[in-house]
């Protein structure tokens, strides 16, 4: 499997990229794994996604070695079907509760900027490369990459990046807000793990309801945008979770939202998600 998915009983899901050997380029099977595990997430109501990948590099965008033995319309097809599949995967990830780490290394290049932008904190490793690639081999964007780039560090910036393709090192991608930190390489592991296993302690519903208001607050007017606070911060305050999170406070002692069993998608209304891929 190109994807692979484990779900603790703690309710951590750890989804690895697992084509190391080519740079965990994406292909259609690969496109197919990060859905199957994005709705595996969805299913088991998990409390936290951690998103790491194989080998040297954490992505280094598509597969065009796959994409170069196709032409035409059946190239054209193709392509479609990798992109449905991964977009579905990814509208999947922002509609969850669950927050998501992901962990990068090496290069990040293309689709794999999208994907470790989709999660709310991307740790880098000191020794992370991100291009975005996709204008030198003459293709646009996917993988929300031209949406989520300017919302994260401005049209200009993300226009340099997007149409010089200039690779820029981990350092300046945390200065300009592209990642969250940069670590040492030989810690990311850790950190990663670290980060996810804190996230999955912590009341899954307030952080679905944290990720949904800053994702509507970038696009909303503001008196909307405070209406809709207002409502969220009402129904966490009546939860099991914001019950439990008072006592403790006022009890002085530590919140325990562990035993609270996360809401499964289908007890929450569908609505459209607007949720910055971003950190």
């Amino acid at each position: 499997m190109s994807v692979g998915i484990e779900i603790e009983d703690d309710g951590l899901a750890r989804v690895t990229l697992r084509r190391g050997e080519a740079g965990n380029a994406i292909d259609l099977a690969m496109a197919h794994g990060l859905l199957d595990a994005a709705q595996a997430c969805e299913r088991q109501a998990v409390r936290a996604v951690l998103l790491t990948g194989e080998g040297d590099s954490f992505c280094v965008g598509g597969d065009l070695r796959e994409f170069s033995r196709l032409s035409g319309e059946a190239l054209e097809k193709h392509l479609i079907a990798v992109t449905d599949a991964l977009h579905d995967a990814l509208r999947t990830f922002a509609a969850i509760d669950a927050p998501m780490v992901a962990a990068v290394r090496g290069a990040v290049a293309g689709a794999g900027i999208g994907l470790a932008v989709a999660a709310d904190v991307t740790l880098a490793a000191d020794n992370a490369s991100f291009t975005t690639a996709y204008t030198g081999v003459g293709y646009s964007p996917d993988a929300g990459v031209s949406w989520s780039l300017p919302r994260l560090i401005g049209p200009k910036r993300a226009l340099d990046l997007l149409l010089t393709n200039r690779r820029i090192l981990a350092a300046e991608a945390a200065a300009i807000g592209l990642v969250s930190r940069v670590v040492t390489a030989g810690r990311l592991a850790a950190e990663a793990t670290r980060t996810a296993e804190t996230l999955r302690r912590g009341p899954t519903a307030a952080f679905g309801a944290t990720r949904r208001l800053v994702a509507s607050g970038l696009v909303s007017d503001l008196g909307p945008h405070l209406d809709r606070e207002a409502r969220a911060l009402a129904d966490a305050a009546v939860s099991d979770a914001g019950r439990e999170g008072v006592a403790a406070f006022l009890g002085k002692r530590t919140p325990d939202f562990t035993g609270i069993e996360p809401r499964r998608q289908r007890d929450r209304a569908r609505s459209p998600v607007i949720r910055p891929i971003g950190n």
